[in-house]
Formats: structure tokens, sequence, C-alpha cells
């Protein structure tokens, strides 16, 4: 990396960076995030048992719809074509649920934003779901796990 922050112009001023000039790559991220609760929390948003239905078909349809709309939530993201993007919930352990998601796409620049939008607002959603029975639940540890594709080469945490 130059060091440069690529979203600041020569003035110091924010600014959507210039694609126009990159060749479509493909791109992949995987993005995730915690959600902790109480045991029997978990246990009804893993089991159905919330009033409010099936919170993880929510969570993750959530989770694809902000994907796919990330570049109207950040300011400087540009619009792209995903080609697949997938949530998955999964028990961390009995407090726990561990969200994952992989956006895809062949386009001028990465999807790491996209997957780390899908994670926190499925992360969000499953709060939203079952915050009649456990306000306490703390969302945590939203992070990329992974990239690949583009300019700046691989990561992996």
């Amino acid at each position: 990396m130059s060091g440069r922050l690529t979203h600041l112009n020569q003035a110091g001023e924010a600014h959507i960076v210039d694609i126009g000039a990159k060749v479509p790559t493909a791109r992949r991220a995987v993005a995730s995030a915690r959600l902790e609760g109480k045991p029997e929390t978990i246990a009804a948003i893993l089991g159905g048992g919330l009033k409010k239905g099936d919170a993880l078909a929510v969570a993750r349809i959530a989770g694809i719809m902000a994907a796919k709309k990330t570049s109207d939530l950040i300011p400087l993201c540009h619009p792209i074509a995903l080609s697949r993007i997938e949530v998955t919930i999964e028990r961390a352990d009995a407090a726990a649920l561990s969200i994952t998601a992989t956006a895809e796409s062949v386009d001028r620049t990465g999807v790491e934003m996209e997957a780390l939008t899908a994670a926190s607002v499925a992360a969000l959603t499953l709060y939203d779901m079952a915050k009649a029975i456990d306000r306490g639940m703390r969302i945590s540890a939203v992070q990329l796990e992974e990239k690949s594709g583009g300019k700046s080469g691989d990561f992996k945490r």
C-alpha cells in the first residue's frame, strides 16, 4: 500500500475514486459478525420460536438486500454488479451466533464493503427480531475475514 488514502484528493477533500480505466476482474470478499445473547435467546432464534417469525431466513434476506444497497448507504462506494452474495448464520456457542457474508463480483472495484454491510445488517436484523426477549444482546467482531482480486491483492485474517 502506498500509505495514501485514495478517497481524499490532493486538497484533502473526500471524493469518489475514478475506476473508469480499471479492467474488470473477479473479486471476492468474506466478512463476519457475532451476535451474543442469553443462551435462551440464541436457542429461540435457532429454533424459530420468535413472535416475529423465522429470524434466520429474514436475517439472510436482509443481509443480501443490504449488500445490494451498499453504495446507497456508504457515500464513497461505487455501485457494483454483484454476481453472488451469501449469508450464513451458525451457532458459535451456547450464547452466540456467527454470521458470515460472502460477496462476489466481476468488476473494477472490490466487494469488501458489500460483505461487511451484509454481515452487519444480518446481525442487526437478528437483534431486531429478538429484542423483545433480550435487549442485552451485543453485536461485535464485525470484520473482513478475507478478500481476493484487484490491485491490492489477497488478504486473509
